[in-house]
């Protein structure tokens, strides 16, 4: 799809001037017109325009190739860990302040008693088991779900 009228006729579509499009997409307007009269644009220009037009960079780069296959796993994989670490450190996050919440209403209800330390102690216990999960065994837990799954696809 990177042919020289696809960019122009995109624009056109929208009835775009060459100006428009560099102001919605950070591009200079001498860029612009590279683009429309045949110079191959940039990673980061690309990025840039499918932006601004709302459809993918592969979309503009023609064929798909093995390399934008294997690209777009890596970043949805990356996607994936942060999502991951993110939903522990809220975990931390919600553990401290219901854990101090608790220790509160144990001074206050019953404070010869200490059963909110105990309730603390556990639930650090299944944090640290959530944290080695996410952040040492990651890799393990990553090759065993491979594996798995290549052995449900062959039957």
């Amino acid at each position: 799809m990177r042919d020289t009228n696809t960019f122009r006729s995109l624009r056109l579509s929208r009835a775009w001037s060459q100006e428009q499009l560099a102001e919605l997409s950070g591009l200079s307007v001498r860029t612009v017109q590279r683009i429309e009269n045949g110079d191959k644009p940039s990673l980061e220009t690309l990025n840039a325009l499918a932006a601004v037009f709302e459809v993918s960079v592969t979309d503009f780069s023609g064929r798909h190739a093995p390399a934008d296959d294997a690209r777009d796993e890596q970043i949805a994989e990356a996607k994936r860990k942060i999502a991951e670490e993110g939903r522990f450190y809220r975990s931390v996050i919600t553990a401290v302040v219901v854990c101090a919440l608790l220790l509160i209403l144990n001074h206050y209800s019953a404070p010869t008693s200490v059963w909110s330390l105990w309730v603390a102690g556990i639930w650090c216990a299944l944090l640290i088991i959530r944290g080695m999960r996410t952040f040492v065994f990651r890799v393990f837990i990553c090759r065993w779900q491979q594996r798995r799954l290549r052995q449900m696809l062959r039957r």
